[in-house]
């Protein structure tokens, strides 16, 4: 079975009881990662920033360091929980320091090497940018990143770390961001039951209302759900009204271009069973509630994608109870079990 597997090549490091020669005798490993045969080729290039044991071990644990907040307690973590594929289980919106609420559902942290752009309206074009928006957002963890290196850099842990990690040896921004990555690289669901299915692993099979499902998720929704990553990564207005308390304009934020009013990334449906509330602002608690609304509930807003116009005139998907019920069978198929208890990206 081709799963991800991070080989740790071990090397024997001799330490006296000086920190400064423990840093000076190890050596970073290289990690190599066995990607999935069933996926397309990553995009994030790895020339930049290899991957190396240290560097997962340190991006790790500044997943989980409060002291990237203003108030030493809000880590990433606090709004990315593995259990539920590193989303915030249970809230519409990001909370953030002091009581803050942020303006969008906090997305599944998984399969980021595979991602061109990040965040609902695509605003980070880089992983390794992707973590200044939250950092510096005064509603989620209002801090700068030049206070975050003044934090760290203070820390004898990390100055050992940053320096096991890094040629440079530097307590700096760019490590900062450059370890996150690291840790978020590895962090790649791709065993779930659908992709045993698919890679003829272990016998696996699927039910008949889930290759029901399949069959009518392919005909009406792989257009934008696209490839075994379940996403095309485009930006699309899928004719969600507007909701009044947040008049969340989508995509048009980043160039005003009225081309992209309400438009926001189509999201990966993996793990989509755990990842619930669903949309950019939460506001559907089930996948029930989220197919109901494709067949029945969409606005006509002005710039509603054209693969969701109907012969009609009208929006939507026409789908019966039958192709709901049995669409949603297939999705669990994609919840990735080993993936969500990972002792890898688990808290220390």
């Amino acid at each position: 079975m081709r799963k991800i597997i991070i080989f740790f090549i071990s090397i024997l490091v001799l330490f006296s009881c000086s920190n400064s020669e423990n840093i000076a005798t190890y050596e970073a490993v290289p990690l190599t990662v066995d990607w999935p045969s069933n996926f397309p080729e990553i995009t994030y290039n790895l020339d930049n920033n290899p991957l190396t044991d240290a560097g997962v071990e340190l991006g790790k644990k500044l997943f989980y360091e409060g002291r990237l907040s203003s108030n030493n307690a809000l880590a990433c973590a606090f709004c990315h929980e593995q259990a539920f594929a590193f989303t915030h289980h249970g809230h519409n919106l990001s909370h953030g320091v002091n009581g803050g609420i942020g303006f969008r559902n906090a997305q599944p942290i998984q399969n980021m090497a595979y991602q061109t752009s990040f965040m609902w309206n695509g605003s980070a074009t880089h992983l390794d940018l992707q973590p200044i928006i939250p950092i510096i957002s005064e509603v989620e963890m209002g801090e700068t990143l030049g206070n975050v290196v003044q934090k760290l850099s203070s820390d004898s842990y990390y100055q050992e770390q940053f320096a096991r990690a890094f040629n440079d040896g530097e307590v700096s921004s760019e490590n900062i961001l450059k370890a996150l990555s690291q840790f978020m690289l590895v962090m790649v669901s791709s065993n779930s039951k659908y992709d045993k299915y698919v890679r003829n692993e272990e016998n696996t099979t699927l039910t008949l209302i889930e290759q029901d499902g399949l069959n009518t998720f392919e005909a009406k929704c792989a257009s934008c759900h696209a490839t075994d990553l379940f996403t095309d990564q485009s930006f699309r207005n899928n004719g969600l009204s507007i909701n009044p308390q947040l008049n969340d304009l989508g995509r048009y934020e980043i160039g005003n271009n009225p081309d992209d009013l309400y438009k926001f990334k189509v999201p990966s449906l993996r793990n989509v069973e755990v990842t619930y509330p669903y949309m950019h602002d939460g506001r559907f608690a089930t996948l029930e509630a989220v197919l109901n609304f494709y067949d029945s509930g969409l606005t006509d807003n002005g710039n509603v994608d054209a693969s969701l116009l109907k012969a009609d005139g009208s929006y939507g998907i026409d789908l019966s109870d039958y192709e709901k019920e049995s669409i949603i069978a297939f999705l669990k198929t994609l919840t990735d079990y080993e993936f969500l208890e990972d002792e890898r990206f688990a808290e220390f």
